[in-house]
């Protein structure tokens, strides 16, 4: 039962966390007001100034940082690998303790490359996924390619959001290379459901970086990751660059790097989304819903006879 802020005289008294925590919960359920609060902002300036303020190095700033952080979210650092930070962002960026997260082995599946809650997932309808009920957007205007666009029409998608409290690192779900990287800059509209109700083509306006991978056998897999309110800057472990709204350099950049089921890929500097896109002969696997929460390397979608 979530704490009450019951001004009963005769009620137990509770912990300045605990009423802090229910006020925070209210608030987050006006709709209007986290709306404005996380969209009608200078965010492309918030998102340098939070850039710029997560990288200063003091560990005195970093506790203080994260005791605040932890009155807004459910951040939980017990499998970290280090369990004390330079930096905000040290600690947005973690990597985990050996072992935390095994990736399932069945060369049938693929894997989720991240933490995340499910959003809007299922077939493609032609070219098009759907963002929030009633709206949908398209493959063409995402990966910024028509003819790409048609690789995957009639395939299947997957909205992997990732929260701030949640590990931001992203792996391989299977074997196979990273064959391209498109750089797209843009907004950094908030990604909550919230703002997916109300903003149309919402992750088509932010900043991402489409990740055109190939498996083992030939299936293309794409891993589109969206920048979002905060949060703009993406590092790929293939690419001795960071993409974020600074970024100068080329928009396509051709590579052709190997990667193994789980190897970790690169990372967001804070939470956002990854839109996992397969080609038809994939299918979703049995309890991939929306709003279910997975762990990196649980099951994602079945390859199928086609795509094997």
């Amino acid at each position: 039962m979530k704490p009450s802020l019951s001004t009963d005289p005769t009620a137990t008294p509770q912990a300045p966390v605990s009423r802090l925590a229910a006020l925070r919960d209210r608030l987050l359920l006006q709709e209007d007001l986290n709306f404005l609060l996380t969209n009608r902002v200078p965010r492309i300036g918030l998102t340098h100034l939070m850039g710029w303020f997560s990288r200063i190095e003091s560990p005195l700033l970093a506790k203080l940082s994260i005791r605040v952080w932890r009155l807004f979210t459910d951040l939980d650092l017990s499998d970290a690998r280090e369990q004390r930070f330079g930096s905000l962002h040290a600690c947005f960026t973690r990597a985990l303790k050996p072992g935390s997260r095994v990736f399932d082995a069945d060369p049938s599946v693929i894997a989720s490359p991240c933490d995340a809650i499910v959003g809007a997932c299922g077939s493609l309808e032609g070219i098009n996924a759907l963002q929030a009920k009633g709206s949908s957007y398209s493959m063409a205007e995402l990966l910024g390619d028509p003819a790409v666009a048609e690789r995957f029409r009639g395939g299947r998608y997957v909205t992997l959001r990732l929260t701030s409290a949640m590990y931001h690192r992203f792996h391989a779900p299977d074997e196979g290379r990273l064959k391209h990287v498109t750089y797209i800059t843009g907004d950094t509209w908030n990604v909550n459901p919230i703002a997916l109700d109300r903003v149309e083509r919402l992750f088509c306006r932010n900043e991402r970086a489409v990740l055109h991978t190939e498996l083992v056998g030939g299936a293309p897999v794409a891993l589109i990751a969206v920048a979002a309110i905060l949060v703009a800057s993406v590092r790929l472990h293939a690419l001795d660059v960071r993409l974020h709204l600074r970024y100068k350099g080329p928009n396509e950049i051709d590579c052709d790097v190997p990667f193994a089921r789980g190897e970790e890929l690169g990372w967001f500097e804070h939470g956002s989304t990854i839109i996992v896109l397969a080609p038809p002969g994939f299918e979703l696997c049995e309890g991939i819903t929306s709003g279910t929460r997975l762990r990196a390397g649980m099951r994602l979608m079945a390859k199928g006879a086609a795509a094997a």
